[in-house]
């Protein structure tokens, strides 16, 4: 019984021994480092702390659409920046608004918005953008980057206007009194949040009866959002709103991956 007790009391301190001597050549006697290396890519914390690529001004222009992105006979212009219409300029009638001022003010900032062609609010960078006709139908693409909540209070703003906007009055400026009416459009499954907005505007323009309509699409990727707004007297063609955003996203895409956009 003695001499059986001190062979498995041997055979334990051998076993430990060697369990000491393992992790020792783990630690101290990997040269090449791997194994610390291999911990720390596996951790799920090393992941999440990828901060999103910034984009440049010369990347914004580069993730702008060209004439051959969109259907039809649009020609890209060199005054888009310049571009504004009358009769988004007025005041909001608060009295057409169940909830009063409230509703009142975040329409009154759409129009101020589209007016403004700062539809997601200031941008803090790189902003770049294009426009294009067709007619008396015009389609300005901007890309822009935003403070992070800035831009999701943004998002969420536009979600919200075609039941707070559904239909008001404006008047002021030189078209008189208009209806304007606020619906949700469909755009298509891109980036990592999206919200489509039809805005029709009935007034007059140089002393006859005029509609305005504009479709808008605001895409967002990372920090960074695409905004499409097309229309004009003439009205809109969805498929060049869908188009724009379906070949415009992943072009944003890879300017962000470090990637040239095909031109």
């Amino acid at each position: 019984m003695t001499r059986s007790r001190t062979v498995h009391a041997l055979a334990s301190a051998l076993s430990a021994a060697a369990l000491l001597t393992c992790a020792a050549c783990s630690d101290g006697d990997d040269s090449s480092g791997t194994g610390a290396r291999d911990v720390a890519s596996a951790s799920p914390l090393a992941a999440q702390t990828t901060a999103p690529a910034t984009l440049t001004q010369e990347g914004a222009r580069s993730a702008l659409i060209t004439e051959k992105d969109i259907e039809d006979d649009w020609t890209q212009v060199d005054d888009a920046a310049s571009w504004r219409d009358s009769l988004l300029i007025g005041t909001v009638d608060v009295n057409d608004f169940i909830t009063g001022k409230s509703d009142a003010a975040d329409c009154q900032q759409l129009m101020d918005r589209l007016y403004s062609e700062d539809l997601l609010g200031k941008p803090s960078g790189a902003p770049a953008l294009r426009g294009f006709e067709e007619g008396d139908s015009r389609l300005l693409y901007q890309v822009a980057s935003y403070d992070a909540d800035a831009l999701s209070d943004s998002m969420d703003w536009l979600k919200s206007l075609p039941e707070k906007c559904d239909q008001f009055e404006m008047t002021g400026g030189d078209s008189g009194k208009r209806t304007v009416q606020v619906i949700e459009i469909s755009v298509p499954d891109e980036g990592d949040a999206r919200q489509g907005l039809r805005v029709t505007v009935k007034g007059t323009a140089d002393g006859s009866a005029a509609t305005l309509t504009q479709e808008i699409a605001a895409v967002r990727v990372d920090d960074n959002a695409i905004t499409v707004t097309a229309g004009g007297l003439d009205g809109v063609e969805d498929d060049s709103i869908e188009e724009a955003v379906e070949n415009g996203t992943p072009r944003l895409e890879d300017v962000l991956a470090g990637k040239t956009p095909q031109s």
